[in-house]
């Protein structure tokens, strides 16, 4: 959660990390409000960052930084699989995961599952910075209900699935999107050779549970998981992702051959992504790997309970 506090100059919005740990955020205005079925958003102009969406009092995405969270979310998946054509992006409300899968000139068709249309709209009319009317691209379906619901009726379809989903909190429409059990209707509706891509939390040392209790989760479902960070400015901390697959690994990847898929696919102007970040990203500290190794896997009966 996060408060809102008045001060001289201005309005400050602090977000909580922990019981320990308070982000503050200086507001210059705060250009749009609304309540969907399933949580508050809020559009607000932040000293620094700029335009920045938070849901729920809690930061999602600011102008200044926002490659610097969807960039990692998308590419190094896309680039991992030889010819990504069918790609689901489940969650994504702002459209920049869309935006970037979409990137792509393999990309023939993107679905992207939100369950709350109201965001969306929301996000479409206010956000045009971050989607570049990536709703409205050829090759995009939008559909709003349970991304659960929506990824078993496929069998062996997807190249690529993005999870960009909030966090499992408690009661809230995405806990149930990160266990066992739906990380395997996620492997059945991927083809003989898909990627996922997950957001997965903080990795920072004071709370990286959930990013930990991911990474042991998808172990249990796919040969292949790989597990990359990088830091998230408006966020003010490393921010964890992790890419499972059913046959490609990042790692078996060159930079001359992530150079060619980049030139290949007509993917311009990254400014995060490129064959040097790649790998850079994949190089998690021994903490993690820690994390990782202590960590429990994840099912419908025993989901993540956040904690901090």
């Amino acid at each position: 959660m996060a408060a809102a506090h008045h001060v001289c100059g201005g309005l400050l919005l602090s977000e909580t990390h922990t019981d320990a740990v308070m982000y503050t955020y200086r507001v210059k205005n705060v250009m749009q409000m609304a309540r969907t079925k399933f949580q508050d958003a809020w559009i607000v102009d932040l000293y620094g960052y700029g335009k920045a969406l938070f849901l729920d009092k809690k930061i999602q995405s600011a102008l200044l930084d926002e490659y610097m969270f969807h960039e990692p979310m998308v590419q190094p998946g896309m680039f991992t699989h030889p010819n990504p054509q069918r790609v689901l992006v489940a969650g994504g409300g702002e459209g920049a995961t869309l935006r970037e899968v979409l990137r792509h000139n393999t990309v023939k068709e993107a679905v992207m599952v939100d369950i709350d249309d109201e965001l969306v709209a929301f996000c479409k009319q206010w956000m045009p910075e971050w989607h570049q009317g990536s709703f409205d691209d050829p090759r995009t379906t939008l559909i709003h209900d349970d991304a659960r619901k929506i990824i078993a009726q496929y069998r062996n379809h997807f190249d690529v699935i993005v999870s960009d989903l909030t966090d499992p909190l408690e009661a809230g429409p995405s806990q149930m999107l990160f266990t066992k059990e739906f990380y395997q209707l996620v492997y059945d509706a991927l083809t003989d050779d898909g990627v996922l891509t997950v957001q997965s939390g903080a990795g920072d040392p004071l709370y990286p549970y959930l990013y930990g209790c991911i990474v042991r989760t998808l172990q249990e479902v796919f040969p292949v998981v790989r597990p990359y960070w990088c830091f998230v400015a408006s966020f003010m901390l490393p921010w964890g992702f992790v890419l499972a697959s059913k046959k490609h690994d990042p790692l078996a990847l060159t930079a001359e051959a992530i150079a060619q898929r980049i030139e290949e696919r007509g993917v311009k102007g990254l400014r995060y992504y490129d064959p040097f970040t790649h790998f850079g990203m994949f190089a998690i500290p021994p903490y993690l790997r820690d994390v990782v190794a202590q960590a429990r896997v994840l099912t419908d009966a025993e989901p993540f309970n956040w904690e901090a």
